[in-house]
């Protein structure tokens, strides 16, 4: 029996609808486990070290396992959504990431977490740009731009969401629960991602092989050196090894994608003034974010004598203000524009980072931590949201998941760099000292946050000269 279209169409299910709202949930959850990880289970070390019987050496695993191979698959993770469907690629490292949070609550020892740890940063590498991406290409114009608000809020916040709910889940319940807590959130933002996320074409072309091969490996012999300086120093053997084969390949890697025609990195990407310079202020607000967290929680903890939970409550001004600010950003740059929005950012994170220089061992919390708090967290806020912005403008749809790798990666590699650097200036004016007295330390922490001031002149230097914002861009619509 024949059927006319007009009753096919009829009897042709209507689309699912569109649930903007919930694709940006899912989306932003993902990426608040992804950099919540990174942070949550430092307050869970000491409780983590006595039940798996971990070596002081072998402890320091758990945080850099994850670190390695997230940082070291960005790239290829950015680039495999372009190709094989971004829908397709993000459930993938999700259910990755969710299946080894619920291995590493369940590890019975040293070895198995650490594995589990490492698991979860390919999971992370392959979900996060991803995720970018599908923002980008789910969402248009001014709710483009809010997307990218809620999801560099998240992005900016949830190292100091992770330190806060890791004080609270270990203390309360155990160790273990930082890692259990992913598992209910990755089932329900899988089950979001796979009833409202459209699929979207793939981008024409084959795998570089050759391109993931030397990315992965540039990138992750780079990450292991600059977390092997933090212990070992900067002239420690297996240190420059990393580095010399991390610049070796990185060198080749860009050769390569220069020569062929479908590159992992696009290196197109890299002709646009904005996009670099995006780029670049990501990389020097992740190096002063990672050192500034890292020497405050220090300073709480080993000057002032505050407990883990504590010390993690104390970063609540700058999580809040980090989520307030990023909200702002779409009224504020329709009324000021792009440029000056990115500069107001920058001065703030520099006059928070000059405020930190004055602390003293009896500094009172609101007198002299609490407005560097609301300041570090306000131009946070804005960076975070207007640099990933322009770092996505122009981009065509096709290399939309490359753009979004490259961000992560700069982000990524900052913070590592940054705190590498800052931890060898402290260990360089303590003099190696593994126990410092209280007025050593405390001068090491100022020599830190003055050359973080640095690196927030950086960033400022690139919102005043390196961004160029043309005509029908100044209201960031």
């Amino acid at each position: 029996m024949s059927t006319s279209p007009a009753a096919a169409v009829a009897a042709t299910p209507p689309p699912r609808r569109r649930r903007p709202g919930l694709i940006l949930t899912a989306l932003s959850a993902f990426q608040l486990m992804v950099v919540l990880d990174a942070s949550v289970v430092n307050v869970a070390l000491p409780s983590i070290r006595t039940d798996l019987a971990f070596s002081a050496t072998g402890l320091s695993w758990v945080l850099n396992a994850y670190t390695l191979t997230f940082g070291g698959l960005l790239l290829l993770g950015g680039r495999s959504g372009d190709i094989l469907g971004r829908k397709n690629v993000f459930l993938a490292g999700l259910t990755v990431f969710t299946v080894a949070s619920l291995l590493a609550g369940l590890a019975p020892n040293a070895g198995v977490l650490v594995a589990a740890r490492a698991l979860q940063g390919i999971g992370a590498a392959i979900g996060s740009p991803t995720a970018l991406a599908l923002i980008t290409t789910s969402f248009d114009g001014p709710a483009r731009a809010k997307a990218i608000g809620v999801y560099g809020a998240v992005s900016g916040a949830g190292g100091v969401v992770g330190m806060i709910l890791g004080g609270v889940l270990t203390q309360w319940a155990s160790w273990r629960w930082t890692m259990f807590v992913n598992v209910p959130i990755g089932v329900f933002v899988g089950v979001l991602a796979v009833l409202f996320i459209a699929g979207a074409a793939r981008a024409k072309g084959r795998f570089d092989i050759a391109g993931a091969l030397l990315s992965t490996l540039g990138v992750s012999a780079l990450t292991y050196g600059l977390i092997r300086s933090t212990s070992d120093g900067w002239t420690d053997p297996q240190t420059l090894t990393s580095l010399a084969v991390a610049v070796v390949l990185l060198a080749v890697f860009v050769a390569v994608e220069a020569r062929i025609t479908a590159p992992l990195m696009p290196l197109l990407l890299f002709r646009h003034r904005n996009r670099v310079s995006a780029n670049l202020i990501l990389l020097f607000l992740g190096g002063t974010m990672f050192g500034v967290f890292f020497f405050v929680t220090q300073f709480l903890q080993s000057i002032q004598g505050l407990d883990p939970l504590r010390a993690g409550f104390a970063f609540v001004p700058w999580g809040v203000m980090i989520f307030t600010s990023a909200q702002l950003v779409s009224p504020l740059t329709a009324r000021l524009g792009i440029k000056p929005v990115l500069i107001i950012g920058s001065l703030s994170t520099v006059a928070a980072t000059f405020w930190l220089t004055f602390v003293t061992p009896d500094s009172d919390y609101f007198a002299s931590l609490f407005g560097p708090m609301i300041l570090f967290g306000t131009g946070a806020g804005l960076l975070f949201t207007l640099v990933t912005r322009v770092g996505l403008t122009d981009v065509e749809p096709r290399f939309a998941g490359a753009a979004s790798g490259l961000l992560n990666v700069s982000q990524r590699l900052g913070g590592s760099l940054g705190l590498a650097v800052l931890v060898a200036v402290f260990g360089a004016v303590i003099g190696g000292a593994t126990h410092p007295s209280t007025a050593a330390a405390l001068h090491g922490y100022h020599i830190a946050f003055e050359v973080g001031i640095v690196y927030t002149l950086f960033g400022l230097a690139l919102a005043l000269f390196g961004i160029k914002t043309p005509p029908r861009q100044q209201s960031g619509r």
